[in-house]
C-alpha cells in the first residue's frame, strides 16, 4: 500500500469512530441581537448556511490553529463569521466545539441576521457586518462567582488579580496568538489564575483596549469570574481551567529540507500502523457498543422516535460532588417527579440537577425521552439541557441553571406577584408563545409537550421564560397532525378536552395549555380558583368567558397591577386567550397564528366561541331549581394536578 493510500485508509477509518466520541463543550451564553431577520430561502440563508459549514466542516485545517475568519457572498447579501477556540484546548476539542457552537447558535437564534455563541472552549459569531470595522464594541457579558473572598484577604486578592490581569493583557496583545495566562499566589496556599485571549486579526492596540475595558469592569472581592466581548475575553478563577502544558505553534511550519522529510516519515510510519491498529479494533469495538446502546433507547410505549444521547452523559460523582452531595441548602424545590439542586462544576458552570426520586412515576421510558426530546432543542425560551445520569437507581437530568425559579413561584404569591408588571408579563407571554412555536414549527422535530403550566416556566435573570420539563413531550412525524394515547398524562385544568377525556391530542391541546397560561398570567389566578361571584362560577376559564360575554373582561385583571398597563394589549390578549381555549379543535388559532396576533395589532381577531369545559347548561340548571338541589352537585373544581390518568 502507498504513503498515500495508508493516509487515505486512516482518514477513512477514523471518520467512522462513532459520535459519542465527542467531546461535548460546556455551553456559556449567547448574543442574538433583535429585530434584524432575513427569509428562510434568501440569499442571505443560503450564504449564511455555506459559511457556517465551512467553519464547522471536519476537513477545516484551522481547527489546529484554534481561529478561522471567512466571508460568504455578495452585498447587500454577505455574511461575515469567524470561529475563535481557546489559545489551550486541543484541534479535536475545537473541532467539536464549534459543530456543537453552529448548531446551537442556528437554534438559539433563529433567522437572526446576527448571532454569537460562547462555550467554554470556543466562541462563534456570524453577521452582516464586519466586526473588524468595530472592534471595540460596546456589548460585553460579565459573568461571576456569587461568593466572595474573605474580608482580611479582600485587598490583596483584588491587587494578585489587577496585577495579573494587566500582565496577561499587555503579553497576549504583544503575542501572534492574541493569547496569554497567568498565575500567581495570593496567600502562602491560594493562587489565582487568569487567561485573557482577543482574535489573532486584531491590531496590538485594539487588543489592549478590548482586555483593558474588561479589566475595568471585572468585579471586587468574587473568587471568580469571566467577561466575555465579541472580540477578547477574559478570566479568573482560584483553581487551574486552563491547560498549562499546551500551547500551539504558528499555523505555518518550515521544513528545514529533504532529510527532515526523510526523519519525520521514518518515525510516523511505524506510529501510524500501530494507531491503525488501534483504531480497527476499537471501532469496531466502538461500534459495538454504540449499536446496542442505539437498540436500547429506540423507542417509547407510544413508538415515539428516540435515538442515543451518550454523549451527553455525566458521571454520578461528578454531580454528586458539584451539589455537595445532594445538601439541603442546595436545594431549589420539588415536584412530583423528584427534587432539583443547585450545583457548581469545578469550572464555575452553574447548574440545576433534576434528580428523579426512585418512587417516581416517571419511569426509565420517560426519562430517556426528556433527554432525547429536550437534547435535539435549542431556543432561547427553552430551558437548556447539558446532560444526564443514569446510575445503578439514580435518574438525573442535568439543565442550565435559571436563577428566577418558576413562573408560578411569582405569580400566586400575593408578596411577589408584584415585581411582574404588565410589561413582563407581556414579555413573558410573547416568550411562551415563541417557544411553543419552535416546538411546533421551527425545530428539526415537532413537539407536542403535553404539560404546559406555570410551574413548567422558568424565570431567567432578566424574567425571560423558558419553558421546561419534556418528560411528557412526544414527537410528531412528518405530516402527522395528531394522536391517541390511552395515558393520559399533564395537569388537569391545562388539558384540553378533546385530550383529557379522549386521549386525544395535538398542536391545538398545547394552544388550548397556553390560553389557560395565559388568563392566569394576566389575572394571576390559578385555573382551579372558583370565583364566588355567582352559584357556581366554573374555573378561570369559564369565568373569563362570562366577563367577555357581559362586556367587562377588564374585571379579571390582577389587583396588584399599577396604572401603567396598556388596556388595549391587555383586552387583546384576553381575546386571544379565549381563541386558544375554544371547545372545537379547529377553531382554535395554531402557534404561528397566535404569534403574529401578539406582535401585530392590526390582524382582525375573529369571535371567540364557547370554551371547552364551559359549565353553562348546569348553571342555568341550578337557577331554575333554586334551593331544591345543592348548586354545588353540579359544579366541580379541576383542582387536581395528575402524571398518570388512564382514560376510560
Amino acid at each position: 500500500m502507498s504513503v498515500y493510500g495508508f493516509i487515505f485508509l486512516l482518514t477513512f477509518l477514523t471518520s467512522l469512530r462513532p459520535s459519542v466520541q465527542q467531546h461535548r463543550p460546556f455551553y456559556i451564553s449567547s448574543v442574538c441581537p433583535p429585530g434584524m431577520t432575513y427569509l428562510k430561502n434568501s440569499k442571505y440563508s443560503s450564504n449564511l448556511k455555506t459559511l457556517l459549514f465551512s467553519l464547522s466542516s471536519k476537513h477545516n485545517p484551522l481547527f489546529s490553529y484554534g481561529f478561522n475568519s471567512l466571508t460568504e457572498g455578495q452585498n447587500p447579501d454577505k455574511v461575515f463569521g469567524f470561529f475563535l477556540c481557546r489559545g489551550d484546548v486541543s484541534p479535536e476539542i475545537c473541532r467539536d466545539c464549534v459543530r456543537y457552537a453552529v448548531n446551537d447558535t442556528l437554534h438559539l437564534c433563529p433567522n437572526g441576521k446576527e448571532g454569537l455563541v460562547y462555550y467554554d472552549e470556543c466562541m462563534v459569531r456570524y453577521g452582516d457586518q464586519d466586526i473588524l470595522l468595530d472592534p471595540i464594541t460596546k456589548t460585553g457579558q460579565l459573568i461571576e462567582n456569587q461568593e466572595n473572598v474573605t474580608a482580611n484577604q479582600s485587598d490583596q486578592f483584588n491587587k494578585v488579580v489587577l496585577s495579573l490581569t494587566k500582565e496577561a493583557a499587555a503579553e497576549a496583545a504583544a503575542s501572534p496568538r492574541k493569547f496569554a495566562f497567568k498565575k500567581s499566589n495570593y496567600t502562602s496556599s491560594q493562587m489565582v489564575y487568569v487567561l485573557v485571549q482577543c482574535m489573532p486579526d486584531l491590531t496590538t492596540e485594539d487588543c489592549l483596549s478590548c482586555l483593558q475595558q474588561s479589566i475595568k469592569k471585572l468585579p471586587r472581592d468574587k473568587i471568580g469570574a469571566r467577561f466575555l466581548w465579541p472580540t477578547c475575553t477574559l478570566r479568573y478563577d482560584l483553581y487551574p481551567f486552563y491547560n498549562e502544558t499546551l500551547r500551539y505553534l504558528p499555523l505555518r511550519q518550515h521544513g528545514k529540507g529533504r532529510n527532515s522529510i526523510v526523519i519525520i516519515i521514518a518515525i510516523v510510519v511505524p506510529l501510524a500502523v500501530y494507531v491503525l491498529l488501534f483504531l480497527v479494533v476499537s471501532s469496531f469495538q466502538a461500534a459495538s457498543r454504540w449499536k446496542k446502546a442505539y437498540e436500547t433507547a429506540t423507542a417509547d410505549d407510544d413508538g415515539g422516535d428516540i435515538t442515543t444521547a451518550g454523549s451527553l452523559q455525566f458521571d454520578f460523582k461528578s454531580i454528586e460532588a458539584a451539589t455537595d452531595k445532594f445538601s439541603e441548602r442546595n436545594k431549589l424545590g420539588q415536584g412530583g417527579f423528584g427534587e432539583v439542586y443547585k450545583g457548581i462544576f469545578p469550572n464555575g458552570l452553574q447548574v440545576a440537577v433534576k434528580r428523579l426520586s426512585k418512587t417516581s412515576v416517571q419511569g426509565e421510558t420517560e426519562f430517556k425521552n426528556e433527554v432525547i426530546v429536550v437534547a435535539k432543542l435549542q431556543h432561547r425560551n427553552l430551558v437548556k439541557l447539558l446532560g444526564f445520569c443514569f446510575e445503578r437507581e439514580e435518574k438525573i437530568l442535568v439543565y442550565e441553571f435559571v436563577p428566577n425559579k418558576s413562573l408560578d413561584y411569582f405569580l400566586f404569591d400575593s408578596t411577589l406577584k408584584s415585581q411582574l408588571d404588565w410589561t413582563t408579563r407581556y414579555n413573558i407571554i410573547g416568550g411562551i408563545a415563541r417557544g411553543i412555536l419552535y416546538l411546533h414549527q421551527d425545530s428539526r422535530l415537532t413537539i407536542i409537550h403535553r404539560d404546559l403550566k406555570a410551574g413548567n416556566i422558568l424565570l431567567d435573570a432578566a424574567m425571560n421564560p423558558k419553558i421546561a420539563d419534556f418528560g411528557m413531550a412526544r414527537i410528531f412525524g412528518i405530516d402527522q397532525t395528531e394522536a391517541n394515547t390511552r395515558r393520559v398524562v399533564g395537569t388537569y385544568g391545562y388539558m384540553s378536552p378533546e385530550y383529557a377525556m379522549y386521549g386525544k391530542f395535538s398542536m391545538k391541546s398545547d394552544v388550548y395549555s397556553f390560553g389557560v397560561l395565559v388568563l392566569e398570567i394576566i389575572s394571576g389566578k390559578k385555573n382551579s380558583s372558583l370565583y364566588l361571584k355567582d352559584a357556581c362560577s366554573g374555573n378561570l376559564v369559564t369565568y373569563t368567558w362570562r366577563l367577555w360575554r357581559n362586556g367587562s373582561p377588564l374585571e379579571l385583571l390582577d389587583p396588584s397591577f399599577q396604572e401603567d398597563y396598556q388596556v388595549n394589549d391587555i383586552s387583546r390578549c384576553i381575546h386571544i386567550a379565549l381563541l386558544c381555549v375554544q371547545e372545537e379543535v379547529e377553531d382554535r388559532p395554531t402557534m404561528s397564528e397566535i404569534v403574529q396576533m401578539l406582535t401585530t395589532s392590526s390582524i382582525a381577531l375573529a369571535v371567540p366561541q364557547p370554551p371547552g369545559f364551559f359549565f353553562r347548561r348546569k348553571y342555568e340548571e341550578v337557577r331554575e331549581a333554586g334551593s331544591a338541589m345543592a348548586s354545588s352537585s353540579l359544579c366541580s373544581v379541576d383542582d387536581a394536578s395528575v402524571t398518570h390518568v388512564t382514560a376510560r
